[in-house]
């Protein structure tokens, strides 16, 4: 089984900002898997599909960003799970917007709903998946940034990274973490966020 941890804040007045990339993102997978329900279970709301052979679940923790690791735990714990069975998709500062990174462990950077999921399960062995947001080119507080909303520009490409890192995602399940790292670590992430943008921006996960 593997886990897949979206990073976002619960509630509609975070929906679609820049720090909720990671609930996007398990929302595409969710409409790929043909989830129809989710639940709430240990501070997270879940989803059960499979990919390929392989059971998933897609995780959105409840808690803010910086407790995800409660959940994360909870659940590592309960389907007896180890921490090499996760993957955690957040969003990245420090990336241009739109890139796409896979890493097996490593610091944090910054990231507090990483931090706290490297805290809780006491290894920084964790995969993760980031989604550039880049940074302001004004002088905006970091904090403020990432609670922000994408433009209508950014949003466009924003949303065919997503697409892109549910590629990812399904990828790392079916071939593991050096096929996707070799596939999706490759350049900015630029042509195609270039293309037109989807009809419509996926709902985050229900809360």
């Amino acid at each position: 089984m593997k886990l897949i941890v979206g990073l976002g804040n619960p509630g509609r007045q975070y929906a679609g900002t820049r720090h909720n990339v990671g609930f996007d993102v398990l929302q595409v997978l969710g409409q790929r898997l043909g989830v129809d329900r989710w639940k709430s279970q240990f501070e997270a709301d879940v989803a059960d599909g499979r990919i390929g052979d392989e059971r998933v679940l897609l995780l959105a923790p409840t808690t803010y960003m910086n407790l995800s690791g409660r959940a994360v735990k909870s659940h590592l714990v309960f389907h007896k799970a180890t921490a090499a069975d996760v993957l955690v998709i957040c969003d990245d500062l420090n990336l241009p917007s739109g890139k796409l990174r896979i890493r097996g462990s490593g610091t944090a950077g910054g990231q507090k709903g990483l931090q706290n999921i490297v805290d809780q399960l006491g290894t920084t062995q964790v995969p993760r998946l980031r989604i550039g947001i880049g940074r302001p080119s004004a002088p905006i507080d970091p904090s403020d940034y990432v609670l922000g909303r994408f433009s209508a520009e950014e949003r466009s490409g924003i949303d065919t990274a997503c697409k892109s890192a549910a590629d990812a995602v399904e990828l790392w399940v079916k071939q593991g973490l050096a096929v996707a790292m070799n596939k999706f670590n490759i350049g900015d992430f630029e042509g195609p966020a270039k293309k037109s943008p989807p009809q419509s921006t996926p709902d985050p996960p229900p809360t």
